[in-house]
């Protein structure tokens, strides 16, 4: 008796699949079983043509089928303040150019076309999840959902009044309002994203520990980010921003720590031993001039260290294909080793590491079944990526994100063939474009 093949959605046939876990692994001619969203199987082609009936195959004769990228730190909003303000020092760039452009033109609609058009940018680059902090995360949050697109929102904290909130205990208000609005959401979760130590209170500082401990979420933050930060906070408190979280309880396994250019050996054993997650931002770290991120001392040291592009006003691009080729050399040359940060370990910062970070790593970041599809496909048979010897070292320093041609999230295709499949290109950019010109006005 003939066994009956089993009907699932989707069947992926790629070239290649690296699956991420295990560490370092390729795996040639092998395909990729996906039903209900999930990932079913991964299992050499051959054998999933005769267990699988397919209600769709997907064949990738040249490709490498990746885990979707995971951008663990964005402001994605900000995508209309692309290029506002470049060539200068931090906080110029916030105080005297882009927190007064946001005053003027926050709310609800800026945000919505900001995540509309990042969304778009981020999907023909293989991102699959944002780990998003920014004002309005109701409506960040609406717009993932309704785009399909995968986000852990960030609920921000800040001691000045703002278009979202005025006073702190709104934002903790409007905070607790937005985290049950997104509960058991299969897309949209929530993390406190409170701004910095330099714009945060010891006071709100404890409730987001009380808090975060409470609904069992994320505290991202930016922390260390320039050495001016972490001496102005010495002066102010006589403590080290690191060491003042510490002593407010936040140093712990929910705590997103991102940048972290200034550290002391010390302080890296303290988030190795604690579970802190660290975002690497080198393309903003960077061009803002606020220093290096010792990421291989951190990986070293056991650390989870993932990566993120921050907001397009300081980067300039949302593309974690390239954020993760500057994370991996700048990694080497901090470090003063040609082995530091290799490729593998790239692509994992870029994707499992990130979804650890954000708490996600049981339903996201590697090609394992049981986890949710998405996916992303890159093409390497491309003039820039031959001729090809090792998968990964092509995927970390070689490939280009207009390489990305197919993405899935759930299992539901979002790009296909370099077209994107649910949103309306001439629509973003016509809302760019009048965004553009409401700016210049008073820029």
């Amino acid at each position: 008796m003939i066994p009956t093949a089993t009907e699932i959605d989707l069947l992926i046939e790629a070239r290649w699949v690296v699956p991420v876990e295990p560490h370092a692994v390729v795996l040639e001619h092998h395909a990729v079983a996906v039903d209900g969203g999930q990932i079913k199987a991964v299992l050499p082609i051959a054998q999933a043509r005769e267990v699988y009936a397919p209600r769709e195959r997907v064949q990738l004769t040249e490709h490498a089928l990746i885990p979707g990228l995971v951008n663990s730190h964005t402001h994605n909003p900000m995508t209309l303040l692309r290029g506002l303000a470049d060539d200068l020092p931090l906080m110029t760039w916030l105080q005297q150019h882009i927190w007064p452009a946001e005053a003027k033109v926050i709310g609800a609609e800026f945000v919505r076309d900001g995540v509309e058009l990042a969304v778009a940018e981020m999907l023909r680059g293989g991102t699959t999840c944002a780990n998003e902090n920014y004002f309005f995360p109701d409506v960040i949050g609406a717009t993932y959902r309704r785009l399909g697109f995968r986000a852990v929102v960030g609920l921000p904290v800040i001691e000045f009044p703002t278009a979202w909130a005025k006073s702190q205990d709104e934002y903790f208000e409007r905070a607790s309002e937005v985290h049950d609005s997104f509960r058991g959401d299969s897309l949209v979760g929530t993390a406190f994203a409170p701004h910095a130590p330099y714009t945060v209170s010891d006071e709100s500082f404890e409730r987001i520990r009380v808090l975060a401990d409470q609904l069992d979420i994320p505290v991202h933050l930016h922390l260390h980010e320039t050495a001016h930060e972490v001496e102005e906070e010495k002066k102010k408190s006589g403590l080290r921003p690191f060491q003042r979280l510490q002593k407010l309880g936040l140093v712990n396994d929910r705590l997103i720590a991102v940048h972290m250019t200034q550290l002391t050996e010390g302080e890296i054993t303290v988030c190795a031993d604690a579970g802190v997650s660290v975002v690497h931002c080198p393309e903003s770290n960077l061009k803002l001039a606020s220093g290096f991120c010792p990421a291989e001392k951190l990986r070293r040291a056991g650390v989870n260290v993932a990566i993120g592009t921050d907001g397009c006003a300081s980067n300039n691009d949302l593309d974690m294909v390239g954020e993760m080729r500057t994370a991996a050399i700048l990694a080497k040359a901090v470090a003063s080793d040609a082995a530091a940060f290799d490729a593998a370990y790239a692509l994992r910062a870029a994707t499992l590491n990130g979804a650890k970070a954000i708490g996600l790593d049981a339903r996201i970041g590697s090609i394992e079944p049981g986890k949710q599809a998405d996916l992303a496909a890159v093409r390497l048979s491309d003039i820039e990526t031959q001729p090809l010897f090792h998968v990964a070292s092509q995927l970390a320093y070689a490939a280009g994100r207009h390489q990305v041609t197919d993405v899935w999230i759930a299992g539901r295709r979002k790009l296909a063939g370099r077209e994107l499949v649910d949103l309306e290109p001439a629509a973003i950019l016509a809302k760019a474009h009048a965004w553009r010109e409401r700016i210049a006005a008073f820029s």
